[in-house]
């Protein structure tokens, strides 16, 4: 793919060249210490060369940096055009304030019931990755929730409850967090879900929690860590033939094979994927949780190993092969066609991959926004070509590029 012009944006591979730069560190001191060539991260910088995860978070490591950083994460003009920047610090508030007694004139929160409901229809808009509206909610439902667990002193069924409300609420402040690139509340949402968790009950949601973490983990570039936790997730949660038990297993045996393929363990990557292969044999397309895992997930994750591989042709092999079912959630659908567009950028196919991105805004446009693949794919796109078509361009206006 040619390289960029002078009027387009240099993505992923202009950001490293600054970070380096202020380290004052030379191509082939870098790529020593991120154990990739001086000639790949050059084709990297200029654009000619997809940067994969594996070798962005090997020279996120080596830059002592988060891969977010790297993406250019946050998007704050984004965020502010969105009016998501000014729901932030209410919703961190609302986290800091988790143990701490409402007031008196304080208003009673609803009834468990309610609350179940409410994070029930939270969670449905969390599958169609509807995350402002989720934001929004965010800062009262936290706090409505922190009320009903401190009402419920005395262990019991009921204070079981209102700890399984707080962690879910504190994973979708997780989800959300990380969404938009604000990976210091995300991680404060998740510690907040792994203390309320254990005393939910519910050994699923203690393994899901190290699921979202182990994505933390990778977000700084500690992919090997990531894999360590899964592992932990895996002994503590044993399978008891339950489909939602087994389909979280499956889930974190997905996450473990993204893991692994990032830190150029193919073969361990490959053991992860097979696994999660015979564990979607036995539960199909499953929802639980707010997890989606069956045999269509494994096969999205089939495609994203391949990419991190660089077999952008193997990639589109794959994603030809996938048909997603007519509900199939639109955050999991929209992250298929972002794979799937980078696929195609990187294999000269323009037009397709400018297709498949507006499938992925079509699903999710939430979502779609403000992913950093698709903000580097763009990016791509627009270096393809010595002028953008109109549709390319607008494209890149909507997204931020």
């Amino acid at each position: 793919m040619p390289g960029p012009t002078g009027a387009t944006p240099g993505g992923i591979g202009a950001r490293i060249a600054d970070v380096r730069a202020l380290r004052a560190l030379s191509l082939r001191e870098l790529g020593a210490r991120a154990h990739v060539s001086a000639s790949m991260l050059s084709r990297i910088e200029s654009g000619d060369r997809y940067a994969s995860p594996a070798v962005v978070a090997a020279v996120a490591r080596a830059l002592g940096v988060s891969v977010s950083v790297l993406h250019g994460q946050p998007y704050i003009h984004m965020l502010q055009s969105d009016q998501l920047d000014r729901l932030v610090t209410p919703i961190s508030s609302a986290l800091d304030d988790w143990d701490i007694p409402p007031g008196d004139d304080d208003p009673q929160p609803r009834s468990l019931a309610a609350l179940e409901a409410e994070v029930g229809r939270i969670r449905e808009r969390r599958a169609k990755a509807e995350y402002i509206e989720i934001a929004e909610r965010l800062p009262a439902l936290v706090s409505e929730i922190n009320h009903r667990v401190l009402l419920h002193e005395q262990p019991g069924h009921d204070r079981e409850r209102a700890c399984w409300l707080q962690a879910e609420i504190g994973r979708t402040v997780y989800v959300v967090s990380r969404q938009i690139g604000y990976l210091d509340l995300a991680r404060l949402a998740l510690s907040r879900m792994a203390a309320a968790a254990p005393r939910s009950g519910d050994a699923q949601q203690v393994a899901i929690e190290r699921w979202d973490r182990a994505q933390l983990l990778a977000d700084a570039a500690r992919h090997d860590r990531g894999v360590a936790l899964v592992r932990q997730a895996l002994r503590d949660l044993d399978d008891d033939g339950a489909q939602a038990t087994r389909a979280v297993r499956g889930a974190l045996h997905l996450k473990a094979a993204i893991l692994a393929g990032r830190i150029g363990d193919s073969d361990a990557a490959d053991g992860w994927l097979t696994a999660a292969h015979e564990i979607a044999k036995k539960t199909g397309e499953t929802r639980d949780y707010g997890l989606v895992f069956g045999p269509v997930n494994c096969a999205i994750h089939g495609m994203a190993a391949a990419s991190d591989r660089d077999k952008h042709a193997k990639t589109l092999e794959k994603a030809r092969a996938v048909h997603l079912p007519g509900d199939y959630p639109a955050a999991r659908a929209g992250h298929y066609w972002v794979d799937r567009a980078r696929a195609e950028a990187w294999t000269a196919r323009p037009d397709d991959a400018l297709s498949s991105l507006v499938k992925a805004k079509e699903v999710a446009p939430q979502q779609t926004r403000y992913h950093p693949g698709v903000h580097e794919t763009v990016a791509a796109l627009l270096r393809a070509r010595a002028k953008a078509p109109d549709p390319l361009m607008k494209y890149a206006q909507w997204c931020g590029v």
